[in-house]
């Protein structure tokens, strides 16, 4: 579903509405914070899943060796 200007417009209108105006600085803070947290948290399993391969084929090939 594609989200078109006026559904848009209403939602932020929500927001404005739920939220107010003052506490919009603060929620957009948390929020580019908790990404910025999931995004070095997948970035850290990633590099922990590579690490685990690079193991894996590392003994791999020593039992093939042997």
């Amino acid at each position: 579903m594609a989200w078109g200007p006026w559904q848009i417009l209403i939602v932020a209108l929500l927001v404005v509405v739920l939220f107010g105006s003052k506490k919009l600085p603060e929620l957009a803070r948390a929020l580019g914070k908790a990404k910025g947290e999931f995004k070095k948290g997948t970035e850290e399993g990633e590099a922990l899943l590579k690490d685990e391969d690079k193991k894996k084929v590392e003994e791999k090939k020593a039992e093939d060796k042997a």
